[in-house]
């Protein structure tokens, strides 16, 4: 899968991160083709920001989305989350790549944090599989990147209504001969700041784990983007 760390932070368009969405919708495929969506145009020049992520130029609202946590229970996003720096991917977790990278990657760099810091952060991970990824094994899938890390599964209707604002594509899953599922959707990770519940920040697939515990640390450190 090739590496998509950027020296410096980019500015991107509404239209650019959708390009950028549909380009990285083959990622969690069951080809393997590990499709990144790397050459999102990118439209203006690069800003002076501390961060190593995209720096976005439209920032998007969260999400009105409300499904079951890993408990079993409703779990509204946006007031749950009010007031916090959340960040949001979505996936599955029978995905044979870039799901399990990006996770495992954002949870190293969680670790590297002091405790205050992660106190301070909110991951949380939609399914874009409800049917397969039930609270259970969405815990247990979750369990082994952040204990911390917050699951939601349900309506697959709602989730992909959330995700297209935002530019990230979800397909309905589909299911070969031999029943494995492949869930095609944008390998984005956004990152919601506390000030306006809006997100600023883009980290595609393939974005080092250094990058991630860069960025973390300011984000919880309330650094500007």
């Amino acid at each position: 899968m090739a590496s998509l760390q950027r020296s410096r932070p980019r500015l991107l368009t509404a239209a650019a991160l959708v390009l950028g969405a549909s380009l990285a919708l083959s990622a969690c495929s069951s080809g393997g083709n590990g499709g990144d969506g790397g050459t999102a145009t990118v439209v203006r020049p690069a800003s002076t920001s501390k961060y190593l992520g995209t720096v976005l130029g439209k920032h998007f609202d969260k999400p009105d989305l409300v499904l079951n946590d890993t408990s079993g229970q409703p779990y509204d996003l946006r007031a749950r989350t009010a007031g916090r720096t959340v960040l949001l991917f979505f996936g599955y977790t029978s995905c044979p790549d870039v799901c399990p990278t990006t996770m495992g990657d954002i949870g190293v760099a969680m670790s590297k944090l002091t405790a205050e810091q992660r106190q301070k952060l909110d991951v949380v991970f939609v399914s874009t599989d409800p049917e397969r990824d039930t609270p259970k094994v969405l815990r247990t899938w979750l369990d082994s990147m952040g204990k911390d890390f917050v699951g939601l599964t349900g309506d697959l209707a709602k989730v992909k209504a959330a995700a297209k604002p935002l530019g990230i594509l979800v397909e309905d899953p589909v299911v070969d001969a031999k029943g494995a599922v492949t869930s095609t959707h944008g390998a984005q990770v956004l990152a919601f700041l506390p000030s306006d519940d809006k997100a600023h920040l883009l980290y595609m697939s393939g974005t080092p784990t250094g990058t991630y515990q860069h960025d973390l640390a300011l984000l919880a450190d309330g650094v500007a983007v």
